[in-house]
This record gives C-alpha cells, structure tokens and sequence, in this order.
C-alpha cells in the first residue's frame, strides 16, 4: 500500500518523469555522437583535439558532436619525389577505391598501405617514401568514404577490413608472383588484423601502428580526453554506432583478431599516445602466435611514426624485413 502510495505521488511522478527524460536525452546525444564519428561532412573545418579544448568547448562539442571533414588528398607522391600512378579498385557492391601506385627499379615485394581513421592515403606518404627506399613496390589506398575513394563514411575498421581483402585480391591480379606486405596505422591496422582474421587473406608480413584492442576501449579513451566519465557513454556511443552502420561494435575486438595472425609482425608504438595504451599494445602482442616484435618509440603519440622519427622508423622496419 505503501508502494502504491508512494508511485502515485506527484513527487514520485516528477522523479519517474526526470529519470525518463533524462535517459532520452543522454542515447539522442549518443545518437548523434555516434553518427558523427561515423559520417563524414563536406565542409567546415574539424574539431580540434579534446586536449586542446577549453571547458566550454568540450561542452558545446558534447552537446553537438565533432566534426569531421571528409578527408581528401591535397599531396600526391610527387610531393616527395616519388613517381606513381593512379588505379580504381572496383568493389562489388558498386563502389570504389583509389590507389597510388609507386614502383620500384628492383622490387621486392609490393607494400599495401592503409591510412589511419579520419585521413586520407596522403598520411602514407612518409612510410611510401622509405618502403620505396628499401626497394618495396608501395600500393597507397584510401578506404571508402575517404579521399579519391566513394562513399562518406567509416566504420572505423569494420567494412574497412572488406577494401583490405578487395586491394589485396586486386595486387594478387596485377603485380601476380610478389610477396605481399600490408602495413595500417591506427584504423588502418586493425582493418589490416580483421582482414586476415574475417576475410581469408595471408600476407607474407605486416606492420602495424598503434591498433586498439577493443573498439569500446578507444571510445572510452575520448571521454577521458574530455575529462568526462566513459560509462555509460562510451557504451551507448558504440551501440548506436553499430546500430547505425549495422555491425556489432562490441565485438570489433583486435586483440581478437590478432590470434588468427600467423605471418610475421612488426608492431610499433608511440609512448606518448593518447587513443592508444600501452598495455593494450602489448596485450595485442602477447596474443599474437608467430613470429612478433613490437617497437616503442620515445617522445611521440599517436600519429604517422615515420614522419615523426623517419630515421628509427626505417632502421626497424629494414630490420624487421631483412629478417
């Protein structure tokens, strides 16, 4: 009788009417959180990192989401003396990839590259140039949504291992008898790790910068950028993620993949890396059964470890592939 009592007083009402709207209000700001870390806009500039926000930036970006401009190309390998030729890799359903290709005098091998979340293939440019170098045919890709690619979105490695397996299949066509390597940074490492795990391919090595373990984990790194708590956001950021773009993100989990990862891999990080931990990287590693080295490079974060220290990037990476 209490109970009855209790629920039928306007008080109660009000509180029942509070928690109800509030709850609605926290899954639309995931909604639209989730959509735009998916969903790649025409214009405008993008959000500047969460470390570098004020307090009412971070607020007024809660409120209304980040934005990200659909990423394009302003350089091409002549950007760093390099020749190349421009390829469309045909998808089957209907959409495309665009590619540089730079060949090399005396190849051996070819070097597939994938650019990390939010950029396009001009990302790869230093890593292009050094595998050039080091006498590797490079194959530059940019995943659908982005740069001379179709498409405006991202499934932040998802669909994005499926453009791995379709460059690869097209490599295995054109330049046919070569070794294939695959090197990712960021997204573009674990859309490489999911590749070989879901769709079949076998590389004769790959090299991989800064993958996260779990999608949810690299979700919740963002609202601690923010210095906000990740539960329950970082939850309902990757259900309606996946909600929206029809997979299930809580099982885009790399460290995962990584048991299906029998080749060679080169695993390399950045000790000041904000989206990315350490003992997530190393998680990764401890997973991996073949033959495995992982690198930490001092004093950079997350971001394209050959532009930040060219010269240690292609001592490990000719180690790694003499050996």
């Amino acid at each position: 009788m209490r109970l009855k009592f209790w629920l039928q007083s306007p008080w109660c009402k009000a509180v029942l009417l509070t928690l109800l709207l509030s709850g609605a209000a926290l899954n639309a700001i995931a909604w639209m959180q989730a959509r735009a870390m998916t969903h790649y806009v025409e214009h405008g500039e993008r959000t500047t990192q969460p470390e570098k926000l004020s307090l009412s930036e971070k607020a007024w970006i809660v409120l209304t989401g980040v934005k990200l401009p659909r990423p394009i190309n302003h350089q091409t390998p002549q950007a760093v003396g390099l020749l190349y030729q421009t390829h469309q890799i045909a998808l089957p359903d209907g959409e495309r990839l665009e590619a540089w290709f730079v060949p090399s005098e005396h190849s051996h091998g070819v070097v597939v590259l994938f650019p990390p979340y939010g950029a396009s293939k001009q990302a790869l440019l230093a890593p292009c140039k050094i595998l050039h170098e080091l006498g590797y045919d490079t194959l530059l890709v940019d995943f659908r949504g982005v740069g001379g690619s179709s498409g405006s979105e991202t499934t932040l490695g998802v669909r994005e291992a499926k453009d791995v397996a379709q460059a690869v299949s097209y490599v295995q066509q054109k330049w046919s008898g070569r070794p294939i390597l695959l090197y990712g940074a960021s997204m573009g490492a674990v859309a490489v790790m999911r590749a070989i795990a879901h769709e079949g391919i076998a590389p004769s090595a790959v090299i991989l910068e800064s993958p996260f373990d779990r999608l949810l984990n690299t979700v919740k790194h963002r609202f601690e950028a923010m210095s906000i708590p990740p539960f329950p956001g970082a939850e309902l950021i990757v259900w309606w993620g996946g909600w929206q773009q029809r997979i299930d993100g809580f099982a885009h989990n790399p460290i995962e993949y990584a048991k299906e990862i029998k080749c060679p891999v080169l695993l390399m990080y950045g000790e000041y890396d904000k989206r990315v931990t350490l003992q997530e990287v190393k998680s990764i590693l401890d997973t991996l059964p073949g033959q495995k080295q992982l690198v930490v490079f001092s004093a950079v974060g997350h971001g394209s470890l050959a532009d930040d220290d060219p010269q240690r990037w292609k001592q490990q990476v000719q180690q790694f592939l003499q050996e």
